[in-house]
């Protein structure tokens, strides 16, 4: 279990407060499928996801991004049980998707990356660090159910 100081739950709530999820969740998905083709494998129902064009233009890529940022709003009201939060989610990604656990750090970092190009000035490394410190628990909430 994480432990969070009361500066760090306000560095991660004072983030995600500037976070607008219909514009960064669309942005954070397809930031994955572009830097990660491989990771297309696991939406196969969305169509077309083989060009930068196609993943641009996509609604179900928007739709799943949204999707992302509305569960990692959870994470961010339940900090002190991510463990507990995520464990439904886990488990359908690890039972039903078959997911490979490593592709949650891949989109932890593109998370970490939109949100400092949006908030430019604002993410210092000392923020970027307390924010990374939140996505590694969730990062390893996600992966609870795996056995």
């Amino acid at each position: 279990m994480v432990k969070w100081t009361e500066e760090e739950r306000c560095v991660v709530r004072a983030v995600w407060e500037k976070i607008d999820i219909d514009e960064i969740g669309p942005q954070i998905l397809t930031r994955v499928l572009i830097v990660y083709p491989w990771t297309e494998r696991y939406f196969g129902t969305f169509g077309d996801i083989f060009t930068t064009t196609a993943i641009l233009n996509n609604p179900k890529v928007a739709a799943h991004g949204k999707t992302v940022l509305k569960a990692l709003d959870e994470g961010v009201k339940n900090m002190d049980k991510l463990k507990e939060t995520y464990a439904a989610l886990s488990e359908f990604h690890y039972e039903n998707l078959n997911v490979d656990p490593d592709n949650f750090r891949l989109l932890a970092d593109s998370i970490t990356i939109t949100f400092a190009c949006k908030l430019k000035s604002t993410m210092s490394p000392q923020v970027q660090a307390t924010w990374q410190k939140f996505l590694s628990a969730v990062v390893e909430a996600m992966n609870s159910q795996y056995k």
